[in-house]
């Protein structure tokens, strides 16, 4: 008995590729386009928006007090107040930089800021690169405990502080004010710098220790210059911190030391506070502060940079 083979039909093999845009795909993918650069425009329209209302917020302040160094005795204690001076004048910086101590102040303030962010970076380089190299344990908790003094309130030490330096015989001195103004700038300083440092890669370092460099000369001929823009940014918080500070100056100077915001505070006149030569007075004051942070300007952009990108 025969049987009838049925014929082999080969299988038909169908590539599956991707399908050809249609029409229609192509106005999904263009209305997709068009949401995604919609969504583009109003987050950048936001952040504009973020920002010239942070302008405002941090301008305005010093844009008043500006103002006010150019308005008359009686503009500056109208009511309701004014923004722009009825009647521009420069009588309150003549009067301002014309009182008995005035100049002497600015060179206390200069000074005091100068030796308190020396002592800060020279204290803090050492201990932060300690800290990120070994990290030890004890490491770890000195730098916690440092950040934990930043909450004490300065006036429960500035009278200990004032007391300390009277009895060593350093009363109304400017390295006493710079010893106090260190004790306030010294934890963020530390704090600063171990970030900087954590950002180096440790090969630069063995690479230097292979040429012969010790761990000091590593430290300084290698490390330090890859983070100079780290200590811009670490001597410029040194410096401000020093710079506005008033508690310590005002409990630990008297006459030969005062700095700056103290003789700030003591312009008065018979009738209240002298609005103009303060505000005057200020005025000129921020004005070095101002020409340091817009000269070291890259270093700082660069040394933020390095704090937030790690190596």
């Amino acid at each position: 008995m025969s049987t009838m083979e049925s014929p082999v039909i080969p299988a038909r093999h169908t590539s599956k590729g991707p399908a050809p845009a249609t029409g229609a795909n192509r106005r999904r993918r263009g209305v997709n386009r068009e949401g995604l650069e919609a969504g583009k425009r109003s987050t950048r329209t936001i952040l504009w928006i973020l920002l010239a209302a942070s302008l405002v917020l941090y301008g305005f302040p010093f844009l008043y007090l500006l103002f006010t160094s150019f308005k008359t005795p009686i503009d500056t204690i109208a009511v309701p107040p004014t923004i722009l001076p009825k009647e521009w004048t420069l009588a309150n910086y003549a009067n301002a930089l014309g009182r008995s101590g005035v100049p002497a102040s600015f060179i206390n303030s200069i000074q005091t800021a100068v030796i308190s962010t020396a002592l800060s970076l020279v204290l803090s380089i050492p201990a932060a690169y300690g800290i990120t190299r070994y990290k030890t344990r004890s490491g770890r908790v000195f730098i916690m405990a440092a950040l934990v003094t930043r909450m004490v309130p300065p006036v429960a030490i500035g009278i200990p502080l004032a007391s300390m330096m009277a009895s060593v015989g350093l009363a109304d001195t400017p390295i006493a004010l710079s010893i106090a103004h260190t004790t306030i700038s010294l934890p963020l300083s530390i704090w600063l710098m171990s970030s900087f440092f954590e950002a180096v890669p440790q090969d630069l370092e063995e690479a230097a220790t292979v040429d012969g460099c010790s761990r000091l000369g590593a430290l300084w001929r290698v490390v330090i210059p890859v983070v100079s823009g780290g200590i811009a940014v670490t001597a410029i918080f040194a410096f401000l911190a020093s710079w506005n500070e008033f508690l310590f100056a005002l409990l630990m100077t008297a006459v030969r030391s005062q700095t700056t915001p103290v003789v700030i505070a003591n312009f008065q006149t018979q009738f209240g506070l002298d609005w103009g030569s303060m505000t005057a007075l200020a005025a000129v004051y921020s004005i070095p502060v101002i020409l340091l942070t817009l000269l070291l300007q890259r270093k700082i952009v660069a040394g933020m940079t390095l704090g937030a990108v790690k190596g």
